[in-house]
């Protein structure tokens, strides 16, 4: 990594660093003849000419000093000793003599015979002289044993003086170096306080800093939604407690066997009846409704939370002309949806058209619309379709007409968000505002785009226009939901932290970002890319699972399994993907509701809000890339309150990927579920069986098609 370095120039700062820099020169300039000061008394020591006495080796002495030069001193200390005593005896003569001096003066005064007195004071003084020397005689012979030791005695004395000066000299360096680090450190704490800002500026650093965890500024529809409780069987709401409902569409619930509803269905059907309280039109004012936007687990009843509201907005409508469009992602959602919908519009008159692609493009023309003398008019008060075949019918159908579509439902809103590419919901939009060519009083109802709110917009009645999305993993990027220009959106959500909704106050950093139904168990289980079909062998044949929904990443994958199962035997496998027609998908799903399909081996095609009754299990064959992936896969079990398990066979090189992937989606309940090498042993024999009559298979399919 490149630095660069910025330099600042300042008048003020220049004074300031020069007195710094002086500092920090004197005190580098005083270390260095501190060192140089330490080296040289070093080399003397080294330098000094060996040499002993006694038996050291090489003649040193134990205190580290030359032979001669201790001989020397011991000379000297004698000498000195002597003459110390030489000059007591002088001074204790003359003390003596101006004793006989003083005491004959004494004598002459008192009248006394001089010779007499004087005679005995000498002799007295003599004595004294004579003990004073013996006293000095003893002292310096005493000396002289002391310096007379024996030369064992002798030279643990000079060791224990050596070493002792040793010592001192060691710990006195010691002392030196610890005052030198004292002053490198007191000058450095000094220069930090007292020197100002570095004029140098370094861009661009290796160490590792703290991220700061940046908290997301949502707009408040975004921050404050409406919560929706996430056990369904705990918050079951009577159907007749819900405000609202039209008595034709409680007597067509009951009979369908619906007492009560779920959560979502109780929050979001009141919330869209009453944005239509005004019917078709908008409100005095110019009021306009909310778009709503739901995210809840899969399994959730969220197809009939928009099936029962507009079904009673529109039962009392006179003209035929599209009021609602249901846009789905897969073909099978859509034959779902449609067929919720036929059932609740069976006897008020209402049309709902299927656009798939599965008929033809003539043929859906037809059911689309009629041409007649004074021009066309449409057969259709609802439609379900899918993108690609809807966006055909805009640009290619004439006489089809979006303007006076009431109601935009987008179900599985997330992945039409990603697949703006296709740019449907823009055309969609676009021919819903479409300006045409109207005659007579029905200038009146003319639709044009929402805009800001005056007298002059506000005088016309106008339809307006609705957006209804809804989703297991609906995003709450702001960004992304931008591009669907929402008005005013409400959300309902199930998606909140358990800590939150108890309160007590607690808040957990990692709030859950996606929802899973309330029944399900999650395992994993980490295996080998070559075990992985006896694991899926082992659970169907010696585990004894029932109706399993096996998910896999491609089509390919998908086929070659179900070959493989199918050769393994004991198992009834079908597959489910792009690979069969409509119909036979229809069939295939039909035949595993009734139990005759234990494991079906299905692509993503399955995954996506497809109701499909009396999944036990789900086994991820392969693990999903895709959070929102693995979200919509489990959830295909423990559908409506029920119970489930789901399985996903990880390698072990994804195990660490895959846990992270749903540690960051809140998801903390996985638990591993190991299977030991032994239990697969007797799978074995039969399993390289299969293998080759898969092998056989392949060739003869692969045979037929260059063929």
């Amino acid at each position: 990594m490149a630095l660069f370095s910025i330099h600042r120039y300042g008048g003020e700062e220049e004074g300031a660093e020069a007195e710094a820099e002086e500092r920090a020169r004197v005190l580098l300039e005083r270390l260095r003849q501190q060192a140089k000061a330490r080296q040289l008394k070093k080399e003397q020591e080294e330098a000094r000419p060996e040499g002993g006495e006694g038996d050291l080796p090489g003649g040193a002495s134990p205190g580290g000093e030359p032979g001669e030069r201790a001989r020397k001193r011991k000379g000297e200390s004698e000498e000195q000793a002597g003459a110390q005593g030489q000059k007591k005896v002088k001074k204790k003569q003359r003390s003596g003599s101006s004793l006989e001096e003083g005491a004959g003066a004494e004598e002459a005064a008192d009248g006394s015979t001089p010779s007499k007195k004087k005679k005995e004071n000498r002799r007295k003084s003599r004595e004294k002289t004579e003990a004073d020397s013996e006293e000095d005689i003893s002292q310096q012979e005493n000396r002289s044993n002391l310096n007379n030791k024996p030369s064992k005695r002798k030279k643990r004395d000079e060791e224990t003086e050596g070493a002792e000066t040793r010592k001192t000299d060691s710990s006195g360096r010691a002392e030196e170096d610890q005052s030198t680090k004292e002053e490198l450190s007191l000058a450095a704490s000094e220069k930090e306080a007292n020197h100002p800002p570095s004029s140098l500026m370094v861009l661009g650093d290796y160490d590792r800093k703290p991220v700061q965890k940046v908290q997301p500024f949502l707009p408040q529809w975004l921050a404050q939604p409406k919560l929706v409780q996430k056990r369904i069987k705990d918050n079951l709401v009577p159907i007749r407690d819900v405000p609202g409902i039209h008595p034709r569409l409680l007597k067509k619930l009951q009979t369908n066997g619906i007492e009560s509803f779920f959560p979502v269905q109780a929050e979001v059907i009141p919330a869209i009846l009453q944005s239509a309280s005004n019917g078709y039109l908008m409100g005095q004012g110019g009021y306009r409704p909310r778009d709503i936007c739901v995210s809840a687990p899969t399994g959730s009843g969220k197809t009939l939370s928009f099936v029962i509201p507009i079904v009673q907005v529109l039962l009392h409508r006179v003209v035929c002309h599209v009021r609602a469009l249901v846009v789905l992602p897969t073909k099978e959602l859509a034959q779902q949806v449609s067929k919720v919908f036929n059932i609740y519009t069976d006897g008020t008159g209402l049309k709902v058209i299927l656009i798939t692609g599965q008929k033809s493009f003539a043929k859906e023309q037809e059911m689309l619309v009629q041409k007649k003398v004074t021009g066309y008019c449409s057969l259709a008060d609802i439609i379900v379709a899918t993108p690609g075949r809807l966006t055909d019918h805009i640009n290619q159908t004439p006489g089809f007409s979006l303007t006076q579509l009431r109601f935009l439902i987008v179900d599985e809103a997330d992945r039409m968000i990603d697949d703006m590419h296709q740019n449907c919901l823009n055309q969609i939009v676009k021919a819903a505002f479409q300006v045409e060519n109207y005659t007579g009083s029905n200038v009146l109802f003319q639709r044009t785009k929402p805009g800001p709110l005056t007298a002059a917009s506000s005088c016309c009645p106008q339809i307006p226009l609705q957006k209804l999305l809804f989703s297991a993993t609906l995003t709450q990027d702001p960004e992304k939901l931008q591009q669907l220009d929402l008005f005013q959106p409400r959300l309902f959500t199930s998606v909140y932290s358990e800590k939150k909704t108890l309160g007590d106050g607690a808040e957990t950093e990692d709030a859950e970002k996606y929802t899973l139904p309330e029944g399900l168990s999650q395992c994993y289980v980490p295996c080998d890319l070559n075990s992985k079909p006896l694991l899926l062998l082992h659970f169907m044949l010696m585990m004894k699972f029932t109706r399993v929904l096996c998910f896999t990443n491609s089509r390919e994958a998908s086929h070659r399994l179900f070959l493989l199962v199918q050769a393994f035997g004991g198992v009834t496998v079908a597959e489910f993907s792009s690979r069969l027609s409509p119909n036979e998908r229809q069939r295939t799903i039909k035949e595993f509701e009734q139990g005759k399909i234990q494991l079906l081996i299905s692509t993503d095609a399955t995954a996506r809000g497809i109701d499909i009754k009396g999944v036990n299990y789900v086994i991820n064959y392969d693990a999903p890339q895709f959070i929102r992936t693995y979200i919509h896969r489990v959830g295909r079990t423990a559908r409506a309150g029920e119970v489930g398990v789901a399985f996903s066979l990880v390698l072990r090189i994804q195990e660490r990927r895959f846990l992270r992937m749903l540690k960051d989606a809140g998801i903390q309940d996985v638990k591993k579920h190991p299977v030991k090498g032994n239990s697969l042993k007797p799978l074995v024999q039969r399993y390289e069986e299969a293998l080759s009559k898969l092998e056989k298979t392949v060739k003869i399919e692969r045979a037929q098609k260059r063929a």
